[in-house]
């Protein structure tokens, strides 16, 4: 598949999961709905944290990057890939009253399931824009600190990705996302898989790859900061999945200061 089919795929799969209100799949980065607590509770959410969510927020992701971003009083963040809000809205309550979180999302159902989930939990200090996270609507050196989970192994152009993150950060801005990547090459047949391409899998680069495109954006201090294995026959049913190692990983990196890019 080319960059623009590839996108088109991902989008029209995740307007069908945006209106039935629950994932692609079981396992990895395509969780249940926020019903199912053993599930999420397994990728770092607290009971406290899904008890304090409307009806109707899901999670697509493979971890909690709020949970390790050391979210302050008054930062802005922004999520890459918001889905129907549920980081944006954890990282709402970190960032209080004078703070502000911003999510992005190419998928106008994904966009509209959000901004519904806001209105139902009166989140004032959360706004959803629509926009894809290689061209990202979001002024330069705007935001204290970026977040992902499980999106940017769906782009075609993750190096775009993180430039852009890079981009909009203010100088010593962090950045924290959680995705999933892999320890050995896909075979030709699961790369041209379509539903493994949705499922958080084709799209997959391997982990040494993922953190030298960060580090070649011009992050610094870029190391991983927490990882799981998944096998990789729970996400798609290939029997060439047994040979394929991947991982959940959790990757923090900063913007330099105005002192350090002289």
């Amino acid at each position: 598949m080319d960059e623009i089919e590839i996108k088109e795929t991902v989008r029209k799969n995740y307007a069908k999961i945006a209106k039935k209100k629950s994932s692609c799949c079981s396992s990895s980065c395509c969780q249940e709905t926020v019903s199912r607590e053993k599930g999420y509770k397994r990728l770092g959410y607290s009971g406290k944290e899904l008890g304090s969510l409307p009806e109707g927020v899901f999670s697509l992701g493979c971890s909690n990057p709020v949970a390790l971003a050391s979210l302050k009083n008054g930062e802005t963040v922004l999520d890459l890939g918001s889905g129907s809000g549920l980081d944006c809205f954890l990282a709402s309550r970190r960032v209080g009253e004078k703070g502000k979180v911003i999510g992005v999302d190419m998928t106008p159902e994904m966009i509209d399931a959000a901004r519904e989930n806001a209105r139902k939990g009166d989140y004032r200090n959360v706004e959803f824009r629509l926009g894809e996270i290689e061209n990202l609507p979001v002024a330069d050196g705007s935001v204290d600190v970026v977040i992902s989970n499980c999106v940017i192994n769906l782009s075609p152009n993750k190096k775009r990705v993180f430039e852009e993150a890079f981009r909009v950060l203010k100088p010593g801005g962090r950045l924290i996302i959680s995705d999933m990547v892999l320890l050995n090459e896909l075979p030709p047949v699961i790369k041209e898989n379509a539903d493994a391409y949705v499922s958080c899998v084709s799209g997959a680069v391997k982990k040494e790859e993922y953190v030298k495109l960060i580090k070649n954006a011009g992050f610094q201090d870029v190391k991983v900061i927490e990882e799981t294995a998944f096998p990789l026959e729970n996400i798609i049913n290939d029997s060439e999945s047994k040979n394929i190692k991947i991982l959940s990983i959790t990757v923090y990196g900063v913007k330099p200061n105005k002192q350090q890019l002289c």
